[in-house]
């Protein structure tokens, strides 16, 4: 049985990964994706699939798919793949983000999260991500 381990504070807080893990699904997303800095967000089509900003007092950030980079853009990094969990997740889930950037981390594969009300988007490097799928399905994720 596989543990996790977070730490917060001096606390240690275990959560039981083992049993989640057999009933997540990760659903593979067709597209290529950018992560960008956009001067405004004048140039993006909010209604498109896929579209993710976000503003913070120092920078205004997208997401996106690579064939709908606004002109905009300060600066870029296109080669990103992504996937999902589907459906709805519960709010008092604990811990399945943690375990997918574990098991990534575990192969020196990084992630670029991105947590919506309904779900998580993991994307990695183009360049790692059919590895990234294989380490989820051989730890008992379900890919779809």
């Amino acid at each position: 049985m596989k543990e996790v381990v977070l730490y917060q504070k001096t606390e240690d807080i275990k959560y039981d990964m083992s049993q989640t893990k057999k009933k997540t699904k990760i659903e593979l997303i067709p597209e290529k994706f950018s992560v960008c800095k956009v001067s405004d967000y004048s140039g993006i089509d909010i209604d498109q699939p896929f579209v993710f900003t976000g503003r913070t007092d120092e920078e205004k950030s997208l997401v996106c798919p690579t064939r709908l980079v606004p002109e905009n853009t300060e600066n870029r990094e296109d080669g990103w793949r992504a996937f999902r969990i589907p459906g709805t997740l519960d709010f008092s889930l604990v811990g399945i983000l943690a375990d997918i950037a574990g098991l990534l981390a575990s192969r020196q594969i990084s992630i670029f999260a991105i947590s919506t009300y309904n779900t998580d988007y993991i994307l990695t490097k183009e360049k790692d991500y059919q590895e990234a799928v294989k380490v989820l399905a051989s730890s008992g994720f379900v890919i779809c």
